[in-house]
């Protein structure tokens, strides 16, 4: 399977070509332009044509809220998010912290 690169053209005498993500080798969300061109048997190449895809994160991060089982009325403790987790490329951009009761 071939590796795309941006900018690197792959040739290939097949009519269709897959796009292969891999966890090593991921393919970020947000828009990607692929190109085309296709050569006939005299050498003669076409117009590009060109598709933009639009690559979206629907993963949902992980959550993992860290707090001291018990503190002393009136004293102060901290909680933390930092095991919190995203699934690369992605990462966490922001911590929205609520009291229930």
């Amino acid at each position: 399977m071939p590796e795309f690169r941006t900018g690197v053209p792959i040739e290939t005498a097949d009519p269709v070509v897959e796009v292969t993500v891999t966890p090593t080798s991921p393919l970020a969300a947000g828009r990607h332009q692929f190109q085309l061109v296709v050569v006939d048997d005299s050498g003669n190449a076409s117009t590009p044509s060109v598709v933009e895809v639009i690559v979206r994160d629907t993963q949902k991060p992980t959550a993992v809220l860290d707090a001291p089982r018990e503190v002393e009325s009136g004293n102060s403790f901290q909680l933390s998010g930092r095991r919190s987790s995203d699934i690369p490329p992605g990462r966490i951009v922001s911590y929205r912290w609520t009291l229930l009761t």
